[in-house]
């Protein structure tokens, strides 16, 4: 497998991606493999999630106002910014992690029709290899998240910052959450 291959298929760690759910409450996983899927509803590859008619059914299925995820192949960036904008455009929002890289046109177009920017700082994220799911070395950028509001942008994209052990530290913190999976009637019977 190539070195290009290898790192388009690195894994968000869970503790990321869980510190972003508890904030956006994702539908699905619109950029995964069946190695890496972060979301019990997810598309792979094979599922064409950058095709129109794609979005268009995804849309039907999703009710308006929700978000996504999506931590997308980094070598090939820009298509899955135009698609969290068709998405944005059909009422649902999306949450992208992506290399902070300013210097390029996805960025850019990003900017444009995000609601915020929100860099990591103090750190790099470690993504897993899917295989193992051990740590990688050869994160050579930061990261952020792109966050692309269902109901649009109102205004210029907010510019926030987020240090990396604190969001790592977030979502190990709900991992070790007992899950209630019948909250409401264990309260009522209580």
């Amino acid at each position: 497998m190539s070195e290009k291959i290898s790192r388009d298929s690195w894994a968000t760690p869970l503790p990321v991606y869980m510190a972003m759910e508890a904030e956006f409450d994702f539908a699905a996983d619109i950029c995964a493999s069946d190695r890496n899927a972060k979301h019990p509803i997810y598309l792979t590859e094979a599922d064409d999630t950058l095709n129109h008619e794609t979005l268009q059914r995804m849309a039907g299925l999703i009710p308006a106002g929700n978000y996504v995820w999506c931590n997308p192949p980094y070598s090939d960036i820009g298509p899955w910014v135009t698609a969290a904008i068709v998405l944005q455009d059909m009422g649902i929002g999306v949450v992208m992690l992506v290399m902070a890289d300013n210097s390029v046109g996805w960025y850019a177009k990003a900017i444009e029709f995000c609601q915020e920017v929100r860099e990591v700082i103090k750190g790099r994220i470690s993504f897993l290899e899917p295989e193992t799911g051990k740590p990688v070395s050869g994160n050579n950028k930061g990261s952020l998240f792109f966050v692309f509001d269902p109901y649009g942008r109102q205004q210029l994209p907010r510019r926030t910052y987020v240090e990396r052990d604190a969001l790592m530290a977030k979502g190990q913190a709900l991992m070790e959450q007992p899950v209630l999976l019948f909250q409401e009637a264990t309260c009522a019977a209580g």
